[in-house]
């Protein structure tokens, strides 16, 4: 059924009322009874042993109710953070496992690593005293820079972790790359950085804490993107408590980008706390805290080469990577560089052949883990920038390249060499559209006119592809993910018919609130008005996997249409019972049960006051109440797909960058809701936007202090770094799953680094530029221009 309200129409976010008018609940906003309020003091310093802790200074001053040492949680026997995916490298053996302490009780290796927790009346008390703590440290050489982490003399991160390798790893047959290699007609190849990035979700990371010493319950708040997750982990491997014994709530929560996916040691240590204090304790970050102890984002180092033959087909591509890790493997952080990028090395390409090897080192830096696409950003990064300087190479129409070589829709399901199965797609009306809305046939004019008032113009094109919707299971399984990777969901209606949709995905800016309460009004007829989205706590939900990797709508919503499907099966035999017919013969539409070729119908309504009170009912048939329960665990993977051309202007007296076309044009399978759909990528390229230009994490070689420590000195996007986005969309709708939908959340932020950066390549490349690395901030690009202005005159 199409409505106002169902699926394809523009329903403003249900949830935006509370939001813009300042009524939203957040972790900060708890008004807990008797709270009290942790600080944690961290290390200044890199690499360092803990030589000793002088607590006597700070446990005198006022408000403070106790101190906590990495020593106290070792007596507790509470456990080391866990990284919860197991890659074995190319021999087959597991990665390496270094502990991670929730405090550091004897070395500290990377700036922000928490070492004491003072819990205080007030959190100015508890900062004052921990100002007050006398750490002695040794301070050690720092293993800082990535590309020579893994050289031999590199100060070591983990003695568990000799020369630093967490796992040498491997997709693909050298031999049979290196052979297609030897046949090639031409030979592309390109050293490039993936930058660091900072996430900086608008909430910062928060969490508070409370023990029920009646019970021996323990509710954690926190900004979480999956709470039962988060619960499991605690429960099962930190803390060692039954898991029925934690309850975790993720309330309203301001933006995550993955960044709050994972279980940290703040919220760790604040909960085990809670039981010792025999009070409440909250905990929220400074943002100088998030800067420095929220994972970190992509840094990668890679080299890669591209074979082609004479008539500029892709024979075989070849990816060296070193991906950094910091100073602890968190959550998920060892799949991201390994089945979250190598496997999507194919893009949308034929390419046959694919060898990636790929060396995950620790550094002295913060934890790198998933960041708004996790391992599709940079693989496609890693795709689009050799596609781009093959054509180049080759002085051919970069969109013709990209077209000879896509993957034809007849082709599908396609094969990939790199594991996965791409299920649907047609790549070339996207690109073809994507070109017209750019106008890309009147560039060399614009590139002309740009150029008679001294500016230098390039275009760039990034053609993607990602497998987002994590799951199947079984596949997560066998490529040593920890968890399963289902959805849940419950249908629960009340007498008057009033529906409460119960979901175990999280939302924290994805309009959840909207989306899911559109599909069960356009399938089961509902108004949007009498349906309520329930999610993010552990003991009001079915236990779910979250929301991460574009999984909501493909896997959690075709949770909520099996749990539909179930609602109308009951509701047809309860109806069938009124209207006294078979129920072979009930059909149900627009939010009515009716008999095939008959006036007769039953409106769900009264359907559902039936199920409650069944005064004229089939007890022994059917149970009484409408409440249904459903899990889904997909077929595949699903793919979105799309082509994003960027147009950009160069300053050459400044070095500036202005993006001054941009175009997107998605394959997103059927689409929900196309307002909330537009929002999603449109803060996807402004995040990809701001990789490109100006954000980098950048950490001092020699001491390992984070140089870029604010936003003083790390640049985020603003509105006047972006322009008005030109979007288009194609569709192919997934074939299994139930809504044909495709994820969208990611897609931005996949594709916008290498549409910016081969626009900016293109601007400069007439000056004889060959190298742009990103971010291309006006400093570089200005000493890029100024440097082959040298060298031209020598």
């Amino acid at each position: 059924m199409t409505t106002a309200t169902g699926i394809g129409a523009r329903v403003k976010r249900r949830e935006d009322v509370r939001f813009l008018t300042g009524t939203g609940r957040y972790v900060d906003d708890l008004p807990l009874a008797r709270a009290t309020y942790a600080y944690f003091l961290r290390s200044p310093h890199a690499h360092a042993k803990i030589k000793g802790v002088d607590l006597s200074e700070a446990e005198k001053m006022p408000g403070v109710v106790a101190i906590f040492t990495g020593k106290d949680l070792a007596e507790a026997k509470v456990g080391s953070l866990i990284c919860g995916w197991v890659v074995k490298d190319k021999h087959g053996e597991p990665h390496k496992a270094p502990p991670h302490p929730v405090l550091a009780a004897d070395t500290v290796r990377y700036v922000g690593d928490p070492v004491v927790m003072v819990v205080a009346n007030s959190h100015d008390e508890a900062k004052d005293a921990a100002e007050k703590i006398k750490v002695d440290y040794e301070v050690l050489p720092a293993n800082v820079d990535l590309a020579k982490a893994l050289d031999k003399g590199t100060a070591q991160v983990h003695a568990e972790a000799p020369g630093n390798l967490i796992y040498d790893w491997e997709l693909g047959v050298k031999a049979d790359v290196d052979a297609a290699f030897a046949k090639a007609a031409h030979v592309t190849k390109i050293d490039i950085v993936n930058n660091r990035l900072i996430p900086n979700a608008m909430e910062p990371r928060a969490a508070a804490a409370e023990y029920d010493k009646g019970t021996g319950h323990y509710t954690l708040w926190s900004t979480s993107q999956n709470p039962h997750v988060l619960r499991l982990i605690l429960s099962a491997f930190v803390l060692g408590i039954p898991e029925h014994k934690l309850r975790v709530i993720a309330p309203d929560v301001g933006g995550g980008f993955g960044s709050k996916i994972f279980c940290y040691n703040e919220e760790t240590a604040v909960c085990w706390a809670s039981s010792r204090v025999g009070r409440p304790i909250k905990w929220t970050a400074e943002r100088s805290e998030s800067f420095m102890t929220d994972a970190h984002g992509r840094d990668h180092v890679t080299h890669a080469e591209l074979a082609l033959d004479k008539d500029g087909k892709f024979l075989a591509l070849k990816v060296e990577t070193i991906a950094n890790m910091g100073a602890y493997l968190s959550t998920f952080s060892t799949a991201v560089p390994t089945y979250l990028y190598a496997t999507l090395l194919a893009g949308q390409y034929t390419t046959p052949l694919i060898y990636a090897n790929v060396k995950a080192a620790v550094t002295h830096t913060a934890p790198v883990d998933a960041y708004r696409g996790a391992g599709r950003p940079e693989a496609t990064f890693v795709i689009e920038s050799i596609v781009s300087q093959a054509a180049k190479d080759l002085k051919v129409d970069p969109a013709e390249l990209r077209r000879k070589n896509f993957i034809p829709s007849t082709a599908f399901p396609y094969q990939t060499p790199v594991a996965l199965q791409y299920d649907s797609g047609n790549y070339p009306p996207i690109i073809d559209e994507a070109m017209k809305i750019a106008d890309y046939r009147g560039f060399e004019a614009r590139r002309a006119e740009a150029k008679s008032r001294g500016k230098l113009r390039g275009i760039g094109f990034s053609s993607y592809i990602e497998a987002c919707g994590l799951a199947p299971s079984q596949v997560i399984g066998q490529l040593g993910g920890g968890v399963g990777q289902w959805e849940s969901a419950q249908l629960k209606f009340n007498p008057t018919g009033n529906v409460q949709v119960i979901t175990g995905s999280h939302s924290h800016g994805q309009g959840h609130e909207t989306t899911f309460a559109q599909i069960v009004s356009d399938k089961l007829g509902v108004p949007l008005e009498n349906i309520e989205v329930v999610h993010g706590d552990t003991s009001t939900t079915t236990f779910g996997m979250g929301t991460y990797g574009s999984r909501s709508l493909a896997v959690g919503g075709s949770a909520i249409m099996k749990a539909a499907d179930k609602i109308i099966a009951k509701g047809k035999k309860i109806a069938a019972h009124l209207m006294e017919a078979s129920v072979d013969d009930v059909v149900f539409e627009d939010g009515t049960f009716k008999v095939a070729g008959t006036d007769k119908n039953v409106p769900l309504a009264q359907a559902v006051f039936a199920a409650y009170v069944p005064h004229n009912y089939p007890l022994a048939e059917i149970e009484p109440g409408m409440d249904e329960n459903a899990f889904y665990d997909p077929a595949n993977f699903v793919y979105p797909a799309g082509t994003q051309i960027c147009e950009v202007e160069v300053d050459p007296d400044t070095g500036e960058t202005q993006i001054v076309n941009f175009t997107a044009v998605d394959d997103f399978g059927n689409i929900i809701n196309p307002m909330i759909v537009e929002g999603q990528v449109h803060g996807g390229i402004a995040q990809g936007v701001g990789q490109a230009l100006l954000e980098h994490a950048v950490y001092d070689k020699e001491t390992g202090q984070l140089v870029s420590g604010s936003y003083m000195d790390y640049t985020m996007p603003r509105a006047d770094d972006v322009p008005s986005f030109k979007l288009g969309y194609k569709v192919t709708p997934c074939p299994h799953n139930p809504l044909g939908v495709k994820g969208c959340g990611e897609a931005g932020a996949i594709a916008a680094p290498a549409a910016v950066m081969n626009a900016v390549r293109d601007a400069l490349a007439p000056l004889g530029v060959t190298h742009v690395p990103m971010p291309a901030t006006p400093l570089s690009v200005w000493q890029l221009i100024h440097g082959a202005s040298r060298a031209a005159a020598e």
